[in-house]
């Protein structure tokens, strides 16, 4: 075992939000808020953590719009991508979340978790590094954490958007990031701390899968897919 992967692995594919970067809380706020400004009025109840969990995390935007609404029975026009953020479509909902977390971001910057860059710095030279991740912010998110340096291949929500890929749970985007970094799954690790992420890890084959439990869901990690469970990178050192 290499950084705790099995041999035969030659990359590495690390989901953003919540597995490089703390910004997985900020999104949360962000939907929290999206969804409780559209819910509230309608006299419908809160938007909950166990709600980001099962219809959010690790999905592409719009795709978090369409099933959580849908849990709550409610259905909305699809609209356009470039629905302003005040039109209440799946499309304009994904976006005034979008402003929102780019004003959040914005205002309180981006926070790198301490044991993901000592495993970065670990693994740089010895695998190849990429991030795969739904949301559309990661270039930005990247730069402002001092991690850009590390990656090699980005697949992106813009990159699952133009290539028209199908978002996590699908295994599209994580395969199409070890085919970016010239290697077959097999030979691959997925890092994700989202249960739909974990889920796209197993069924693409991956080499291997690292569940990432930020928020105290290690056995929903491992049922979901997760060949091994941690808290922090570092532990895998």
């Amino acid at each position: 075992m290499r950084l705790g992967l099995p041999d035969g692995i030659t990359a590495c594919l690390f989901d953003l939000d919540g597995v490089l970067t703390s910004t997985a809380v900020l999104h949360r706020r962000a939907w929290r808020r999206t969804f409780d400004d559209y819910l509230g009025p309608r006299g419908l109840p809160p938007f909950t953590e166990s709600d980001y969990l099962a219809y959010v995390d690790g999905r592409p935007r719009y795709d978090g719009v369409r099933a959580f609404l849908a849990s709550r029975g409610v259905t909305v026009p699809e609209g356009a991508p470039d629905d302003p953020p005040d039109a209440d479509t799946v499309h304009g909902i994904g976006n005034r979340k979008n402003a929102l977390i780019d004003a959040i971001i914005r205002d309180e910057g981006v926070t790198p978790y301490p044991g993901t860059v000592r495993y970065l710095d670990a693994a740089r030279g010895r695998f190849r590094i990429g991030v795969v991740t739904s949301s559309a912010n990661a270039t930005r998110v990247l730069d402002a954490a001092g991690l850009s340096s590390y990656v090699q291949a980005l697949v992106d929500g813009v990159v699952i958007s133009r290539e028209r890929l199908l978002g996590k749970p699908a295994p599209d985007s994580f395969v199409a990031g070890a085919r970016m970094l010239g290697v077959e799954p097999a030979h691959a690790a997925v890092f994700e701390d989202a249960l739909a992420g974990v889920r796209a890890g197993r069924a693409g084959g991956f080499g291997y899968v690292v569940g990432v439990d930020r928020v105290g869901q290690a056995e929903a990690l491992r049922e979901n897919g997760a060949d091994v469970v941690v808290e922090d990178l570092a532990e895998l050192l």
